[in-house]
């Protein structure tokens, strides 16, 4: 029966190719408009997410990252003398002003922390050590905003508000979705370039001690620390997320061009598939004229679609994997992980069958007598 569907496929080239043409389209389509929308929730929450503690420590009703306000840093104390408390760093998240050589100027967002802790450090570095920011007026920056930064090595000199920086170290895949550069760098570097008064801190990362409670710790930082609120990594990187996809404009437009990529995806495939099916109708009415049960006809069908569609499916994401690797050097951001590329599998076999199933309704009522008619 699998030969007589591959057969029954492979039969009218032109007709297998328009077919897959329309499955492979889709495919990229929904891929593309899936990863567009994975890459924008990332690079809203990914300074967060990539920061190894288990709480933050904000200003009162701070609602997202790029809103810190200064607080005192006596809270730092208090914070470390909170039983189940690990450590606790000062942070810095600071839009500031960017100035090349050549004297032209962009803004950038200063990433301020202990280098010698193990949170809130730059990741991917592919170049130069988190360890070189223990020297004055040094930063890290990713080789995607080389140009638009105005550096090109290790050693390139800048400016960041009026103090002079030093390049010592690049990243690669570290982007941000208000298009303003991180500039990784010391705590007391980003005090200056912020700036941040020397007593204050944007914020707290914290991490609890093996074996404790992450409630218990939290209820115990929220005594200590009355002034301020205690979130969890997964709350304020939430908060993050949804206040630049809900509170704004261009969150919506990613959810919306990701849903109508779905429902084209789905048509597109239906009106394929079936179109495909019903071509071939003659031939299986000759199949029915020949003794062959609705039952079988159903299976031919249905293993057609399953074809198309992992011939689909493989061509498509392939061009869509191509599409994630170039955004890593344009400027749409496309995330395509493996689990979604799974599912993108299951999706397109859905599609397939799915339209293959409404197409049986029409397969059904053939009268074998249509074969002898002319």
């Amino acid at each position: 029966m699998a030969s007589l569907a591959v057969r029954n496929l492979f039969h009218d080239r032109v007709r297998l190719v328009v077919t897959l043409t329309g499955i492979i389209f889709a495919v990229v389509l929904v891929a593309v408009q899936i990863g567009l929308f994975l890459g924008f929730t990332t690079t809203t929450s990914n300074l967060i997410d990539h920061s190894g503690a288990d709480f933050w420590v904000v200003s009162r009703g701070v609602g997202y990252l790029e809103v810190a306000t200064p607080f005192s840093e006596k809270n730092l104390y208090h914070a470390r003398a909170t039983p189940g408390v690990a450590v606790a760093e000062k942070f810095i998240v600071r839009f500031s002003i960017w100035k090349q050589a050549d004297g032209s100027q962009h803004n950038c967002e200063v990433v301020g922390f202990d280098p010698d802790s193990s949170m809130g450090r730059p990741w991917n570095v592919v170049e130069g050590d988190v360890r070189s920011l223990k020297l004055p007026d040094t930063v890290i920056v990713d080789r995607f905003y080389q140009s638009k930064l105005g550096v090109s090595r290790v050693g390139d000199a800048v400016e960041i508000r009026g103090v002079r920086a030093r390049v010592v170290g690049f990243t690669e895949g570290i982007r941000t979705f208000t298009t303003s550069p991180l500039a990784f760098t010391s705590f007391k570097s980003a005090q200056r370039y912020g700036p941040v008064d020397q007593d204050q801190t944007t914020f707290l990362l914290i991490k609890a001690a093996p074996g404790w409670d992450l409630e218990r710790v939290r209820a115990g930082l929220k005594a200590r620390l009355t002034d301020v609120d205690v979130l969890t990594t997964r709350e304020f990187s939430g908060m993050t997320t949804n206040y630049w996809m809900f509170g704004t404009g261009a969150g919506v437009t990613v959810i919306l061009a990701a849903v109508l990529g779905l429902l084209v995806g789905v048509v597109v495939v239906a009106q394929t598939i079936y179109a495909a099916t019903i071509d071939h109708i003659r031939e299986f009415g000759t199949l029915k004229a020949m003794g062959a049960t609705n039952g079988y006809i159903y299976r031919i069908i249905l293993q057609q679609a399953a074809i198309s569609a992992a011939i689909g499916y493989g061509v498509g994401i392939v061009v869509a994997i191509l599409a994630e690797h170039s955004s890593r050097h344009g400027g749409a951001n496309i995330v395509l992980p493996v689990p979604v590329r799974a599912g993108l599998f299951g999706l397109t076999l859905a599609m397939c069958v799915s339209a293959a199933m409404v197409s049986i309704n029409k397969v059904t009522k053939i009268d074998p007598a249509m074969v002898f008619r002319g």
